[in-house]
């Protein structure tokens, strides 16, 4: 037997889907709004690092379900400069339904060698981004110097830890001096921590040259430690936004939590990050 549906019933039911549907719309629309504003005045997004093990579609996924964060820094493990064009405009258009910015890529190595150095270069604009976090040689800057005034794009030189060409923060703080503008640092605070360094002492020193941070805490001021929580270990989480906001650090910079502890299972870890950064990015806002 036939039902017949009255044109009324009909559009009562279309009438009710479509206020459901708003109603899924708006709610998801509050939900990212909320997320944003976690962190006060701070994009603070994630270096995928943290998510090495995990495919980048999956990776995403946890960004965006598991995190909630909108910004990520793209290391080589996931989106190397050799990715051809196709992927790259597969991933972008990734990021964007899930509400992710790409804000850097990195750590990149540069040497004295221009074409090299320029596929780095083109790989960045290919993914819209202004950030380069690297890890240049001595003899990479006059090349480096070139290419950032001519593409508009920043160059960050990481800190690596003991041992690492720019180990301290008068090693970084030399290798930015006079340099063209758009080269400046990438400051990682567990690995200035590992090498007996104040991570906060060095947003101060290199006030407008810090365009990424690898936020980070570990167990000792030793080469050899292990991350933990942040605030756990020796940085000052609270004293680190506030150095931010003082510095006027760049709304277009990238600020990325990077554990990398756990790697196979990281995210509860990485929850507990994230609420310490929130709380201490909170109290810097309003204060």
């Amino acid at each position: 037997m036939k039902t017949m549906v009255s044109c009324r019933e009909f559009l009562a039911a279309s009438a009710a889907g479509a206020a459901l549907l708003s109603l899924q719309v708006n709610c998801a629309s509050m939900r990212t709004a909320s997320s944003k504003q976690k962190f006060g005045r701070f994009r603070f997004g994630i270096q995928a690092h943290a998510l090495r093990n995990f495919p980048i579609e999956e990776a995403i996924s946890i960004i965006h379900d598991d995190l909630e964060l909108h910004w990520v820094e793209f290391s080589r493990k996931h989106l190397p400069v050799e990715a051809l064009p196709a992927e790259v405009r597969r991933i972008r258009a990734l990021l964007a339904q899930n509400d992710i910015t790409c804000n850097a890529v990195g750590v990149h190595g540069f040497g004295r060698d221009q074409d090299t150095n320029r596929r780095v270069f083109e790989f960045a604009r290919a993914m819209g981004v202004r950030n380069i976090s690297a890890n240049p040689s001595h003899d990479a800057f006059d090349s480096m110097g070139k290419l950032v005034a001519e593409y508009d794009i920043r160059i960050a030189i990481h800190n690596h830890g003991p041992g690492a060409p720019y180990d301290t923060v008068a090693d970084v703080v030399n290798a930015v001096k006079d340099r063209h503008p758009n080269i400046g640092a990438c400051i990682d605070t567990g690995h200035f921590i590992r090498s007996a360094e104040d991570p906060i002492e060095a947003f101060y020193k290199l006030k407008g040259r810090v365009f990424g941070v690898h936020v980070k805490d570990v167990a000792a001021q030793t080469k050899k430690t292990h991350d933990v929580i942040i605030g756990d270990g020796f940085l000052d989480v609270e004293g680190m936004f506030k150095a931010l906001k003082d510095i006027n650090f760049p709304a277009d910079g990238a600020l990325s939590l990077e554990f990398e502890g756990n790697p196979d299972d990281p995210v509860a870890e990485i929850k507990q990050c994230l609420a310490v950064a929130a709380n201490a990015a909170q109290k810097v806002a309003f204060s």
